[in-house]
This record gives C-alpha cells, sequence and structure tokens, in this order.
C-alpha cells in the first residue's frame, strides 16, 4: 500500500478515501473509530 497523500486515512496508509464524498468520509471514520474502540474494549 502506498502513503495516504490526502491526509483522510487513519492508518496512514492509502485505503480509498480520497475518492469519498465529505458525508461519506465522516461515517467511514465513524465506523473506523468504533471499531477500533470495540478492538480496544476486547483486548
Amino acid at each position: 500500500m502506498a502513503e495516504c497523500g490526502c491526509g483522510r486515512s487513519p492508518t496512514g496508509q492509502c485505503i480509498g478515501w480520497h475518492n469519498l464524498s465529505e458525508e461519506e468520509y465522516q461515517q467511514k471514520l465513524k465506523e473506523h473509530e468504533e471499531k477500533a474502540a470495540e478492538d480496544d474494549a476486547a483486548d
């Protein structure tokens, strides 16, 4: 994977979020944060 050039990727690697609208980006970011919180709680 290449580095994220748009700054939207929460991982620092390009995951294609540069193509999302602002609304889609905010939804994906929220989903990512919720999943990360779940993963942290499982540890």
